[in-house]
């Protein structure tokens, strides 16, 4: 792997997995594709979080390209906790600060970094394919920023978009992430 971006789906009608896009995220998924297709990075493989949200997102470029949209439970979102939040955004904003905190049922960012780290660490071995996609969640995808040396904290997290696109390419050992998507 040379090149990496980072997706985060497009509007969605909720959080629950199988919650769909809106039609406006339908037309964000659009654009997604247009613009991966007018980048010059020819995308050779895609994983997507199992969650309806994400695969919608990036079907329309996948199907253009004729790849194959794998699966990979190591991209589905962070949960905070089993039982519903009051305040989910003070919650949220305790795990940004607290890299080890978690709620009942829930996971922290340090297990889901570790989690989203492990499948990062198999994808740099991977020498068939150049540039490779992974859709996920703004929670995740924060943590997952933080992996490459970007420092994304919960302020970070919430000027993620959605959608949102990453580009990650690693120079003279050392990543180099930017983000490349214009509302």
């Amino acid at each position: 792997m040379k090149k990496l971006f980072l997706i985060r789906h497009s509007a969605t009608e909720g959080q629950h997995q199988d919650s769909p896009l809106t039609k406006l995220g339908v037309r964000q998924s659009q654009a997604i594709s247009v613009f991966l297709d007018k980048g010059s990075y020819p995308i050779d493989r895609v994983i997507s979080s199992p969650y309806l949200r994400a695969i919608e997102t990036i079907k329309p470029y996948a199907e253009s390209r004729g790849l194959t949209i794998e699966i990979d439970d190591r991209l589905k979102e962070r949960i905070l906790s089993k039982e519903p939040l009051d305040d989910f955004l003070e919650y949220l904003e305790d795990t940004f600060k607290d890299l080890d905190f978690k709620m009942p049922g829930g996971e922290s960012s340090n297990e889901a970094k570790t989690r989203v780290s492990e499948l990062v660490a198999e994808l740099e071995q991977d020498e068939n394919n150049d540039t490779i996609c992974l859709v996920t969640h703004g929670n995740l995808l924060a943590l997952l920023l933080q992996t490459f040396g970007v420092e994304a904290d919960f302020d970070q997290w919430k000027n993620i978009t959605n959608p949102d696109v990453y580009l990650v390419e690693k120079h003279a050992g050392k990543y180099v992430v930017q983000r490349i998507w214009r509302d």
